[in-house]
């Protein structure tokens, strides 16, 4: 093998780990004219077959970045009503008073780009690429044999505290694992965290003192979780602790649960550019409050099944996630938080086990930043369980090895993801109705997910990146299935 070949080969790898997929296309052209018959030649004719997919791929994350903040100039969040947002965007001359069609308030565009440039783009506290871990907050702790629904106490807090202690090599983001009752407080919880877990930390403050909430200032291993806005409009009871969390001088994980065809867009593409404009909304809020501070992009898209109800069982619940991240790790380098590794079975079962791996390792293939929900949690969300928490960690034990083993010369995995022009008029139509479940945009995306996901398992049966490292595509490939 020439050394030229291999030195160029390289190159072209690393243009694609920093998603600059045009300068690598040329690179594996330039290797393609001049080495024909060197034994490169075959690595860099299956990444040529990527190129365009991924240039294409990426162009539509650009224009999902770019609506995103055309949703905030264009369309405008409902906070009318909210007049202590309000005084509060005012006083900065950022609303855009000259726009006359706008369905809510909207915001001058140089004041968006503003804001966004004091946003960090480096987090101190990092704990790195395909981070996995704990999180949501499940109301109900998931006990063996015992089917009453209840939240934890002090002494099973202690005890899920130091179990998760003990998986260190594998989580590495401890979120709150699952709400506490009168027995222990929130600060506690948090006491018992920073105690037992060195790593990457969140809570949320929204139910702390003033005083409590002062902990988390200045800790680069602590992040805040919070939210102020869905459905295109702020949630009256987040407002104030929103506010008081952007100016705590804490880290901020700002979150974004929107699902698709129930509070956004039911298209990929309009799914995420809704929940993008929403963080963005949040991060202009943050930075008019306290300009620099750390904003972690949280937005986290959810699926429905059959019945309407959010599913973590579904394929297209890691999918939608891995290119949530894609747009921030791609396109505007904000830190970002996603979910997966979740399901929608309730107890703790083989199935449930495997659904939770497959999603991990899909996140894990197409590369993500922060994953929360990875260990522990069942049913949508609403449960956590020790026994799965270990469960999952001792599978990720194993599908980590695996990962870290494949070369590492395979370059970036194409996800094919499905555009949609009407994105923006699809979202103004939301606007107008208020929701998506009335709107002709819903109706025409019905099926636009299992279009999508049809497109990753058909180009995944000429090519499989990682076929030992057990995702939902393989897993569907082995049972002869294209939609589950």
């Amino acid at each position: 093998m020439s050394t030229k070949a291999r030195e160029l080969y390289d190159s072209g790898i690393n243009l694609e780990k920093e998603y600059d997929f045009e300068g690598a296309k040329k690179i594996y052209a330039e290797i393609e004219k001049n080495f024909k018959d060197d034994p490169i030649m075959e690595k860099t004719r299956l990444r040529m077959e990527d190129m365009d997919d991924l240039i294409e791929e990426k162009r539509i994350y650009e224009r999902i970045d770019e609506n995103g903040k055309r949703v905030l100039t264009d369309i405008g969040m409902n906070i009318a009503e909210n007049q202590e947002l309000m005084d509060l965007l005012m006083e900065a001359d950022a609303i855009d008073f000259d726009n006359e069609t706008a369905v809510f308030i909207p915001l001058k565009r140089d004041y968006i780009d503003e804001c966004l440039a004091k946003c960090p783009r480096q987090m101190p506290g990092d704990p790195g690429p395909n981070t996995f871990g704990t999180g949501a907050t499940p109301p109900f702790l998931k006990r063996p044999g015992d089917d009453e629904l209840r939240q934890a106490n002090r002494q099973e807090y202690e005890e899920i505290v130091k179990t998760v202690a003990e998986f260190q090599d594998v989580v590495r983001i401890f979120s709150l694992p699952v709400a506490q009752d009168r027995s222990i407080s929130l600060y506690e919880v948090a006491q018992l965290m920073e105690k037992h877990f060195p790593g990457l930390k969140m809570t949320a403050t929204k139910g702390m003192s003033d005083e409590e909430v002062l902990f988390l200032k200045d800790k680069d291993h602590w992040v805040d979780g919070t939210s102020l806005i869905t459905s295109l409009a702020p949630m009256g009871t987040m407002v104030k602790p929103f506010l008081r969390s952007c100016r705590s001088g804490a880290n901020l994980l700002l979150l974004d649960l929107a699902i698709a065809g129930s509070s956004a867009p039911g298209s990929p593409e309009g799914l995420l550019t809704q929940i993008h404009a929403q963080v963005l909304f949040m991060m202009v809020i943050a930075q008019t409050v306290n300009p620099g501070v750390l904003c972690m992009h949280g937005g986290i898209p959810g699926v429905t099944e059959a019945g309407g109800d959010l599913s973590y069982s579904s394929p297209h619940q890691p999918l939608i996630n891995a290119a949530m991240a894609r747009v921030n790790t791609w396109i505007n380098k904000f830190p970002s938080a996603q979910s997966g590794g979740s399901t929608s079975a309730q107890d703790v079962t083989q199935q449930a086990i495997v659904e939770s791996e497959l999603s991990r390792n899909s996140l894990r293939k197409y590369g993500i930043h922060v994953v929360r929900h990875a260990m522990g949690a069942l049913g949508s969300l609403n449960f956590f369980s020790l026994d799965k928490f270990i469960e999952d960690c001792e599978r990720e034990r194993k599908s980590v090895k695996i990962f870290n083993e494949a070369p590492k010369d395979k370059g970036i995995i194409p996800m094919y993801f499905p555009e949609d022009k009407d994105t923006m008029t699809g979202i103004k139509e939301i606007a107008e109705k208020g929701g998506p479940k009335n709107a002709e945009h819903t109706l025409r995306h019905v099926e636009s997910f299992m279009k999508w996901e049809n497109t990753i398992n058909e180009r995944a049966r000429k090519k499989l990146y990682y076929p030992q490292l057990n995702d939902t595509v393989i897993e569907m490939i082995s049972r002869g299935d294209v939609i589950p």
